[in-house]
């Protein structure tokens, strides 16, 4: 057992448990936030069943998961901004809440709930598909392009999949507000795919050819 590739992962997921509950319950003022409390629960059992699933199947991917700091320029600020758009979100969501301003219905939140899990089935898919996933944008020893599954219907499927999740959290939070902010999203993940592709095909063999076979970035004969 790699004991410090699992107490790293452990660090991560309390972290994460951490920063989430503190930006939303604190402006939210009380922990009873129905919202909050249903946001807990689809974003982070499924992390933690595919946290123990990666540890025990594939341990180097979930090192590569892990693994946040970015090299290029263009994905830093991307990341930045990825990272203040959920903090803004999230507190506002909060305050939206406690003030009671624009609160969308448990119907809608449920509803959202469920959108959002079929997104993280698809994420783990594109993790089962893809191998060399990272969190960061490079070229790996040994990698090659990956051009069946998901990836033979867009060249993205796992940011496809993030904007379905990330459109769904402030709608699972019950928060109109907060879903105008997380609007920034798709915007954001256009910008790290255009330089995630120079980086591919400078680098990795056969990227060329796989994207004039794959046409579609995130969304079938749209996008």
């Amino acid at each position: 057992m790699d004991t410090k590739l699992l107490a790293r992962a452990v660090a991560a997921y309390v972290v994460g448990v951490v920063f989430v509950g503190a930006f939303v319950f604190i402006p939210a003022g009380t922990i009873r936030f129905f919202g909050g409390l249903l946001l807990i629960a689809v974003l982070f059992i499924p992390m933690f069943i595919m946290g123990i699933v990666m540890f025990v199947k594939s341990p180097s991917l979930l090192e590569k998961r892990l693994n946040s700091k970015e090299k290029e320029k263009t994905q830093k600020g991307v990341i930045a901004a990825s990272l203040a758009m959920f903090v803004l979100g999230f507190v506002l969501a909060g305050l939206d809440f406690r003030f009671s301003w624009l609160v969308l219905p448990k119907g809608v939140q449920i509803a959202a709930a469920v959108v959002f899990l079929l997104g993280y089935a698809m994420y783990a898919e594109v993790l089962r598909e893809n191998e060399y996933l990272s969190r960061t944008v490079e070229v790996q020893s040994g990698q090659k392009v990956i051009d069946t599954g998901l990836y033979g219907v867009v060249r993205h499927p796992m940011y496809s999949a993030t904007i379905l999740m990330f459109l769904s959290l402030p709608l699972v939070l019950g928060s109109l507000i907060a879903f105008v902010v997380f609007l920034i999203y798709p915007a954001v993940i256009v910008m790290r795919i255009g330089n995630e592709e120079k980086v591919l095909e400078e680098g990795l063999e056969g990227y060329s050819e796989y994207k004039k076979k794959v046409r579609y970035r995130l969304l079938p004969f749209i996008y």
